[in-house]
């Protein structure tokens, strides 16, 4: 009896691991107000050592390196696909949370996507080696780079809230294209593109070389527009990334690998100063630490913390320090869910979250928990 109730136990587990979870699944699309399957949830994936991660080239001789026993942690997440097996053991799992279609992909095509996300993982290495180099007592340079469309700029909001009309140039360039050449005019940087628009006026078109990830090189021919913030100014009509280049003065790299996305910034950051400059920041400790980094030293919200926060926890890291403008950190409205508990439910009471504005809001937090001060090797 006990191995007929077995094998069907066996038999119901094989099955519902092969359902999938959108039998069952629904999740309200925000955008379009009506529920849709979710086939997907994003669950945690992974705490690694960003120090593990720093690559250096040969320094001089006048340039020190110092081990740190500690390391800083970056955090990911995944999204996997759900069955209904998945879905019934993850029900009330406050790490896991449903995904529609449209919440994974957006509504970009998956080239699109994965070149975004390389790039904002690029940008965020080059920011983090910036900020880091000038926190430690050094003189980085940055200069301008290529002109990669981010995305196309909406013209006019609909009373729903949504884009009812792109600029005329979405008719022609996509997200993550680049954009080689202005009516024959190779371009370094948006400036460059900016003065070949000098003398155009909304209406007129101009030719483009652009190169389309997967594709290639493409001739087109775009409508110009008017800014929407300057009506005297010309515009193609997109928002591009920051591409800009950084120069040190000795050679140093993060190994990002194929990590997408821009939330390790500041974790990149506070790794190099303390590869940098003398002492502990961390203390000897390991500490996990998400948020992206801008050259002023602004730590920026992402996306995922809850579950990044469960994967801190399953590390055995017991801080994080995160973004102090993640909306989880504040107190719920009247009606709306109480995030911040979630968080600490996924943490299992067991990290403690320190919020942080800034770099330097970081390296006081770090010091407050036993870690030596910053002390830059020029001052």
């Amino acid at each position: 009896m006990i191995a007929t109730i077995g094998l069907v136990l066996l038999l119901v587990i094989s099955v519902t691991s092969l359902i999938p979870a959108t039998v069952v699944a629904e999740k309200e699309n925000a955008r379009l107000m009506e529920d849709q399957p979710a086939p997907y949830a994003q669950v945690p994936a992974s705490a690694e050592s960003v120090n593990d991660r720093v690559v250096f080239g040969d320094l001089p001789d006048d340039v020190g390196r110092f081990r740190p026993d500690g390391d800083f942690f970056f955090v990911t997440v995944s999204a996997p696909a759900q069955s209904l097996l998945s879905w019934f053991a993850g029900r009330g799992d406050p790490a896991i949370d449903l995904l529609t279609t449209e919440d994974k992909f957006g509504v970009r095509t998956p080239s699109q996507r994965r070149e975004a996300a390389l790039q904002q993982m690029r940008t965020a290495s080059q920011e983090a080696q910036f900020v880091a180099l000038t926190a430690a007592g050094y003189e980085p340079e940055i200069s301008l780079g290529e002109v990669v469309v981010q995305e196309v700029l909406c013209r006019t909001v609909g009373e729903d809230g949504l884009c009812a009309e792109y600029y005329p140039s979405d008719e022609q360039i996509d997200p993550s294209d680049t954009i080689v050449e202005a009516e024959g005019v190779p371009l370094n940087s948006v400036e460059d593109l900016t003065a070949v628009l000098a003398d155009k006026q909304p209406g007129d078109t101009a030719d483009l070389l652009i190169d389309r990830p997967e594709v290639g090189r493409l001739d087109v021919t775009v409508v110009l527009s008017a800014a929407p913030d300057d009506p005297e100014r010309t515009i193609v009509g997109f928002r591009p990334f920051d591409t800009r280049v950084v120069t040190l003065p000795f050679e140093v790299d993060i190994d990002t690998g194929r990590i997408g996305g821009p939330s390790a910034g500041l974790a990149f950051t506070l790794a190099l100063i303390d590869e940098l400059t003398p002492g502990e920041l961390t203390g000897g400790r390991n500490i996990a630490v998400t948020g992206t980094i801008g050259l002023d030293g602004s730590v920026g919200a992402i996306g995922g913390l809850t579950q990044k926060v469960n994967a801190v926890s399953q590390h055995g890291v017991d801080v994080f320090i995160v973004p102090a403008g993640q909306r989880e950190l504040r107190e719920p409205e009247p009606g709306e869910p109480d995030l911040r508990r979630k968080l600490d439910e996924a943490g299992r009471g067991q990290v403690e979250l320190i919020p942080v504005a800034n770099l330097e809001e970081a390296l006081a937090a770090l010091e407050a928990l036993g870690g030596d001060p910053l002390v830059p090797v020029n001052s």
